[in-house]
């Protein structure tokens, strides 16, 4: 992997962990629970992708 690949990979990660923040967030504001239970999926889903990247990064490392 090249410097600027992993780059990107650093960057993607960095986007996933912010929108799992926000997301975070905002169900500390809300008080309609079929939301919240929306932000609750969009965290599961953006910390799933997340976790998905530091595999791909972790099989890169190995081998």
């Amino acid at each position: 992997m090249t410097q600027k690949e992993l780059l990107y990979y650093e960057d993607a990660i960095s986007h996933e962990d912010n929108i799992i923040k926000i997301c975070d967030d905002m169900i500390n504001t809300l008080e309609d629970e079929e939301i919240v239970s929306f932000m609750e999926n969009q965290i599961q889903i953006h910390t799933n992708l997340k976790d998905k990247l530091f595999d791909v990064l972790e099989e890169k490392s190995n081998g």
